[in-house]
């Protein structure tokens, strides 16, 4: 039987792993998020903004690095994250056609801190990720500005929002509405050693049928019952092929090196796939982990952080907390999306409204 989560009870509850107190990614380290949300009409869209510390990123830069489960995707800045293994700005997420104008917002906010950016120091790597909202929202308005970047930057907070917010006010998940959702599981690696693992979702993606939860076929039964009223307007959420996509942030605080933080990565697509997930062609699936436990300095003066880092016999504990986390991210960017009316009138209800008796069949032993 599928148990709600008794951190946040109105959502069920993934896998048996213990959460840390706020059952977010910002249980990690000093992690915070922000939101600019644009809810106006046709203009349905955001900017969500993850900072991995409170410091400069481009002087002490994190280390992370990320896998693409499907590259469907227009996002910035992978490449070197892959050749470097750190991260030098915060990490943003925002609408297809948002990444351009946000990255020249994260340039110019790195200079703005380090007048020697370009010029007597390297140039900053700028890194944007991106899902298409362009269902819900009129993307070719390109309405996010780089003002929206420095709003969400300077909202970064422990207490994050979750669901129809930021990044995620215009997304779609599984035909319903989708968007930001976070999660975080706590990892034994050892007797009396634990970790933290945390995950953020920007959630577009999924085929109603497919839609999985706590091991349960949901999607099966909510398609089959659906008011007509509910249903998506334009396509047959049945018979289209999957076309979204999905942003995985996955954060710990566990001393692991780029080659073990790609590693942690790939496990995000295991939580996704648990959710009814296929990585289909027109899907944009990427997943970024990075850790909280040092930092690497941009100046060759300082000292190189001499860590130990997690021996890899021990890494299998923080693999299942990235799976579990990240399902429960899903999950609960989906559970706590309220329903949206956007562009041409088109609307995504929110599953709670569609299927309000979602935690009786969770909890029927015959489903």
């Amino acid at each position: 039987m599928a148990e709600l989560d008794t951190q946040a009870p109105d959502i069920p509850r993934i896998g048996e792993l213990p959460a840390g107190p706020l059952d977010s990614i910002c249980d990690v380290g000093d992690v915070t998020v922000g939101h600019a949300t644009l809810a106006d009409g046709a203009s349905q869209t955001g900017v969500t903004v993850v900072r991995t510390h409170a410091g400069d990123p481009f002087l002490d830069k994190t280390p992370a690095a990320a896998t693409v489960l499907n590259g469907f995707g227009k996002s910035t800045g992978l490449v070197q994250v892959q050749e470097l293994g750190v991260l030098e700005t915060p990490i943003a997420l925002t609408n297809t056609f948002g990444v351009g104008t946000v990255a020249n917002a994260q340039i110019r906010a790195a200079v703005a801190a380090n007048r020697a950016i370009g010029r007597e120091l390297s140039t900053v790597n700028p890194l944007v990720f991106e899902c298409n909202d362009g269902y819900l929202n009129d993307i070719q308005a390109m309405a996010v500005q780089e003002a929206h970047y420095a709003q969400a930057l300077a909202a970064a907070g422990k207490r994050m929002a979750q669901g129809a917010v930021g990044a995620g006010r215009g997304m779609s998940c599984f035909s319903f509405k989708g968007g930001i959702g976070s999660a975080s599981r706590l990892a034994e690696v050892q007797p009396g050693l634990q970790y933290t693992v945390g995950a953020l979702v920007l959630a577009n993606f999924g085929r109603l049928p497919n839609l999985t939860v706590a091991g349960r076929p949901f999607g099966r039964r909510l398609s089959q019952q659906l008011d007509a009223s509910l249903a998506q307007a334009g396509e047959n959420a049945v018979i289209t092929p999957e076309k979204g996509s999905i942003i995985l942030l996955l954060a710990t605080d566990a001393p692991l090196d780029a080659r073990q933080l790609r590693r942690l990565s790939l496990r995000a697509g295991a939580g996704l796939a648990r959710t009814g997930s296929v990585f289909g062609h027109g899907s944009g699936d990427i997943a970024l982990a990075f850790s909280t436990a040092y930092t690497v300095p941009q100046l060759a003066d300082r000292p190189m952080p001499a860590i130990a880092m997690l021996h890899e016999t021990r890494i299998d504990p923080l693999f299942e907390a990235a799976a579990q986390a990240c399902e429960q991210a899903i999950i609960a960017a989906l559970w706590r999306a309220d329903s949206v009316t956007g562009r041409d009138g088109h609307r995504r209800a929110s599953i709670r409204e569609a299927a309000p008796q979602w935690q009786q069949w969770l909890a029927d032993s015959a489903f």
